[in-house]
């Protein structure tokens, strides 16, 4: 088997890619060269070898597991507020002046972001 330049412009125009006039006999005979050593290749007898492989039972697989890292101090000693286990931030300011609920009062500021979006669609 054999690579044409018919070929490699129809490979080429399938992955989209631009090729030049020049470029396209160097790759044929790359190609060609590559496809004659992959005919090398299938002429060796492997039927004199034992296949080491082909009955291998595989890489073992670890178990799918995880441990939660110790954190040193609880999260309430450093977050500066909480709400149900979750981290409550404040809104950023770039935020409310692109037509976020800044009237909403003051526990907007650290409404979280699922109360933030009841807050606006109640709007």
């Amino acid at each position: 088997m054999s690579v044409s330049e018919s070929d490699v412009r129809h490979i080429a125009s399938l992955a989209r890619l631009g090729m030049t006039d020049e470029r396209i006999p160097t790759l044929v005979a790359e190609l060609n060269r590559i496809l004659g050593h992959m005919d090398v290749l299938q002429a060796i007898d492997l039927s004199k070898f034992e296949s080491t492989l082909a009955n291998a039972p595989g890489m073992p697989l670890r178990a799918d597991a995880s441990t939660p890292t110790k954190l040193e101090r609880a999260r309430d000693e450093f977050a500066p507020s909480m709400r149900d286990g979750f981290f409550l931030v404040p809104k950023l300011e770039s935020h409310s002046a692109s037509g976020g609920t800044a009237d909403a009062g003051a526990d907007d500021e650290w409404a979280t972001p699922n109360e933030r979006r009841r807050m606006s669609n109640a709007e």
